[in-house]
């Protein structure tokens, strides 16, 4: 079993066995926070705890949606923050009015800046320890998700003009990784959003939670709207920069079409011209090309006279850059 067991003096110590019966037979809250669940912490928290298999199963398997049940004698919640690898971090938390159990896997920015403001304003300042805990941790969580959203935000704008300059197919690869990861945020951050709104109005109950740790709560669920809309924007970002990705690589092409298709109009009349006059019959070769002057009008003339037409067309179309016709 890994994880830290803390007192509500604030005292800070290695989670074990025997101090956490130790500390359930004092009666006074503590916070056990374990690193994964193994067969050592499964049997404390079905056997010491006295928590429901189904909630105990929970805890052991990750990837569960945001939620809260109410047992006999404990709330179960599941709640998410954002991961620095683009993930979320997951956190099973077993509630009751006297004691915390929180069960994670590697998830230590988070905790180590709940032990942060945990030490500047310490367990024992504060009542009820219980929900007052809980909100901080599950407050970190939600917060997490602000500062990697503001990095998507910065991504998206370099991205954009960086497209407009040269599109890339790096880019359009960056570009669905960041959808990936706003559709994986919004698959936790919107369940989670309406589970403090069951929660604010009654529908769910969490015992010990007093008029002013809902004000709390209803911050909270604040800014799991204000992040949910913050997601639904950056993806029609990510969603415009695609297109706009798709439209300036469209625009190029038919640019070097456009090019490649004057060019084939240019040499289409030449290729006529020389065609024509190429061909070794008799009228031709004795009676029209059998004079110095044929070479300088049919052979340089005629040609030198598509061209400037066909360039003089394209100007008056305007695809050369010239007023359209």
């Amino acid at each position: 079993m890994q994880g830290t067991l803390t007192l509500a003096d604030g005292t800070v110590m290695v989670a074990s066995d025997a101090e956490v019966k130790k500390a359930l037979n004092g009666g006074e809250f503590f916070w056990l926070n374990l690193d994964d669940v193994d067969q050592e912490a499964t049997d404390l928290l079905l056997e010491t705890f006295g928590f429901h298999p189904l909630a105990v199963e929970d805890a052991q398997h990750f990837g569960q949606r945001p939620k809260v049940e109410e047992y006999d004698g404990f709330t179960y919640f599941v709640a998410h923050g954002a991961a620095a690898a683009g993930g979320t971090a997951e956190v099973h938390l077993f509630y009751t009015p006297q004691r915390l159990v929180t069960v994670h896997r590697g998830c230590t920015p988070v905790f180590a800046e709940v032990d942060k403001r945990l030490t500047r304003h310490p367990p024992a300042a504060v009542s009820p320890l219980a929900v007052s805990v809980l909100y901080l941790i599950i407050d970190t969580l939600v917060d997490s998700y602000f500062p990697v959203l503001a990095d998507l935000d910065d991504r998206i704008d370099e991205l954009e003009d960086s497209i407009l300059r040269t599109p890339t197919e790096e880019q359009l690869g960056d570009l669905f990784a960041m959808k990936r990861q706003l559709v994986g945020y919004r698959k936790v951050v919107t369940p989670q959003r309406d589970m403090f709104a069951r929660l604010l109005t009654g529908v769910d109950t969490l015992p010990g939670m007093t008029e002013e740790d809902a004000r709390y709560f209803r911050d909270l669920y604040d800014h799991l709207i204000r992040i949910s809309d913050l997601i639904d924007s950056y993806r029609d970002l990510v969603s415009g920069a695609v297109d706009t990705h798709l439209s300036t690589v469209s625009n190029r092409l038919n640019v070097v079409m456009k090019q490649l298709a004057i060019i084939a109009t240019v040499f289409l009349p030449l290729s006529f011209l020389t065609g024509f006059f190429g061909q070794n019959f008799d009228l031709l070769v004795n009676h029209v090309l059998n004079h110095p002057w044929a070479f300088w009008i049919f052979g340089i003339g005629m040609e030198l006279a598509a061209v400037l037409g066909l360039f003089v067309l394209f100007r008056r179309r305007g695809w050369l850059g010239g007023p359209t016709a």
